[in-house]
């Protein structure tokens, strides 16, 4: 009779010749080894099959004339027809200068606020005071696109807004703040920065969190301050998570918030306003081309792919790990 050592290693023996039989076997069995671990991910798994995946086929609308009377099936094939429309309109290179140049500026000073608040947030030692502040810096991301519009525009609005109050109370004119396009994209910056920054922290502090205090300890022994210890220990602890967050966030380079520049977008500000998003509603929804607002979204997925795949190799190629 064989005794329960050797059969656990002769159990570990078939399981391994099983596992090294082929990919599908090994996969199947890990999933049986970790079945609770699958179970767990599988809401995940059937929201993205359910919601990002099946709905792809949905694409096929650019390559066809859609009619809703008609229905798919009804619609004729035109071919690269509204790929064409596209490239060729009159307004294709400014919305994609505007769409570019608002990311580019979210870019420069929108992705490092998180980074520089969670480090501040970090350095507070007082439990009460940085919780309360935390929850102050997260307040304005549950706050809708129209409050935080119907603010800006009580804010620095030329009629009612409390800035051009203050300025033509000192005996100045007042600035068209709303309705200059110089001021547009700054403007848009400033609210994302305002409304997402303390949102953005999340993800920061918790990488914070991970870095053992004992290098923290150790740093001091040698007579690092502060700084030091920000520069030469927290910040390389959470550049993966830096670089993985600069990498989504360049896959979304061709993607404005659309309900924001609709909502501050009016006809004076339209030559620096007018986006893909918009673009697409207007075409889409308004003028009921639905293959032309299909097309822009193609577009824009693969422009996004693109930037996410060649950033990946950049990151790769200078030493560090990227997405995949």
């Amino acid at each position: 009779m064989l005794e329960p050592a050797a059969t656990a290693d002769t159990a570990k023996s078939v399981l391994k010749n099983q596992m090294n039989t082929g990919y599908w076997p090994r996969l199947w069995i890990r999933m049986l080894q970790h079945k609770y671990m699958y179970l767990l991910a599988l809401p995940g798994v059937l929201y993205f099959v359910l919601f990002k995946f099946a709905p792809m086929w949905g694409l096929l609308i650019a390559f066809k004339d859609y009619n809703p009377f008609g229905g798919f099936w009804g619609s004729p094939w035109v071919g690269a027809k509204h790929f064409n429309e596209l490239f060729t309109d009159n307004a294709f290179y400014m919305m994609l200068r505007n769409t570019f140049a608002i990311n580019l500026i979210g870019l420069l000073f929108m992705f490092p606020v998180p980074i520089i608040l969670a480090l501040m947030l970090n350095e507070v030692r007082h439990e009460v005071f940085k919780r309360l502040n935390q929850s102050i810096v997260y307040l304005p991301h549950f706050l809708s696109w129209v409050v935080v519009a119907s603010m800006t525009f009580f804010i620095l609005s030329t009629d009612v807004g409390i800035v051009n109050k203050l300025i033509t109370g000192s005996g100045h004119e007042s600035v068209a703040f709303l309705s200059n396009p110089n001021f547009f994209w700054g403007l848009i910056t400033a609210q994302s920065m305002w409304k997402e920054a303390g949102w953005g922290t999340i993800i920061f502090l918790a990488a914070m969190a991970g870095v053992d205090p004992q290098r923290y300890e150790a740093a001091v022994v040698d007579g690092a301050n502060r700084w030091h210890q920000i520069w030469h220990i927290t910040l390389p602890a959470i550049r993966p998570t830096i670089i993985i967050l600069l990498i989504l966030r360049l896959g979304h380079m061709a993607d404005v918030g659309f309900e924001q520049v609709l909502l501050m977008q009016n006809p004076l500000v339209l030559s620096v306003s007018e986006v893909f998003d918009t673009y697409a509603y207007t075409h889409g929804i308004l003028k009921g081309q639905i293959s032309a607002g299909v097309t822009v979204g193609m577009f824009k997925g693969v422009v996004g792919l693109v930037l996410v795949l060649a950033s990946n190799y950049v990151v790769k190629k200078l030493g560090h790990e990227g997405i995949y």
